[in-house]
């Protein structure tokens, strides 16, 4: 398989679990099931993680979805899940 764009790259982990840090404090786990080229992203099985400072201590809070839908322009990175998630 030939890769000539960086969103071809995303074809390698579709079904497969993905880590997405997003803007605002927020990360998302779960299993790609589709994107497109604007980087708009569905997951299944998705571990939302959301992160705030609390009396000067960092605390996070963790929501399950069955299925989530994320804009593109709120994503900043996308990786493979660590074996660990």
């Amino acid at each position: 398989m030939s890769l000539d764009a960086p969103l071809d790259l995303l074809k390698l982990n579709l079904d497969e679990r993905v880590y997405v840090k997003l803007r605002g404090a927020r990360e998302l786990t779960g299993t790609l099931q589709a994107f497109d080229s604007h980087c708009n992203i569905v997951l299944s099985d998705a571990v939302e993680s959301i992160y705030e400072l609390v009396d000067g201590e960092l605390k996070s809070t963790e929501k399950s979805s069955e299925m989530v839908f994320v804009r593109g322009d709120s994503v900043t990175l996308i990786t493979a899940a660590s074996d660990d998630e």
